[in-house]
């Protein structure tokens, strides 16, 4: 059987945006004077991605104000604040468990992200029905009996060997939770930490000390949605556009490592 992400690894342009993000994480792992501040970076790393996975949830807050708790003040959007922050928080101790058992490292995410807006019911279990909060407007949703398919489908891919780098493996899982919305609420925050998992249970980013939110915030939420839909597609130019719009992203969370 062929290897998938190993396939898409190899198109077009793809090996160069990998090699450019590699680069800039490595320069951020072997930086000394950085070193010595590892416990520090991550935390502040939780934080910023935090703060900015909130935001391209359409949720802008100061960044002190998620450092000072000030943000999470009980309202809506501070109830939003503080679900991105509980998800991002959590990756750290789910690093071993998105290598052996991904849909529970999911769930784990989604019932942190909708503690404070779905029913208890609902919380870490990919939805039955067609609602489902969708703040980037991608589209129509999956149906459940798709949804349950292809959830089963990246379990499986997320799981099985594959010469594919962490960056591509990451990226599409990223894409395919945002294509999904698997969740009553918060499956961007949810998509967005595994991403973020990824990088780090397959070792690029092992120490989390990036932050890819921060990329992905910088291109933009325009940008963002357009190459999440190029993903949907399936098509290679879109597929292409997603890696590389997750490889850039991953080169400015370095940098923003280093500020």
């Amino acid at each position: 059987m062929k290897d998938p992400l190993a396939l898409l690894a190899a198109l077009p342009g793809v090996p160069e945006a990998l090699a450019a993000a590699t680069a800039s994480v490595d320069a951020v792992m072997w930086d000394r004077a950085l070193r010595p501040r590892g416990a520090e970076l991550t935390a502040e790393s939780v934080v910023r991605g935090a703060r900015d996975s909130a935001a391209l949830e359409g949720v802008e807050v100061p960044l002190d104000g998620v450092r000072d708790g000030v943000a999470l003040d009980g309202s809506p959007m501070g109830n939003a604040v503080g679900a991105a922050f509980r998800v991002t928080s959590e990756v750290p101790s789910l690093l071993h468990t998105i290598a052996v058992a991904p849909a529970q490292a999911f769930a784990r995410l989604a019932s942190l992200a909708g503690a404070d807006f779905s029913e208890d019911e609902r919380l870490g279990r990919p939805r039955s029905d067609l609602v489902a909060d969708d703040p980037l407007r991608l589209g129509p949703l999956p149906p459940p009996g798709e949804l349950a398919a292809r959830l089963d489908t990246l379990v499986r891919i997320l799981v099985a060997p594959t010469e594919a780098p962490a960056l591509v493996v990451a990226a599409v899982a990223h894409g395919e939770l945002l294509a999904l919305r698997p969740f009553a609420w918060g499956s961007g925050l949810v998509a967005r930490a595994v991403f973020r998992l990824i990088l780090g249970s397959r070792g690029l980013d092992p120490h989390l000390v990036t932050v890819p939110e921060a990329g992905l915030l910088a291109a933009g939420r325009v940008a963002y949605v357009g190459a999440a839909r190029g993903f949907m597609s399936g098509t290679p130019d879109g597929l292409v556009a997603w890696i590389d719009l997750n490889c850039r992203a991953v080169s400015e969370g370095a940098r923003a490592a280093v500020r």
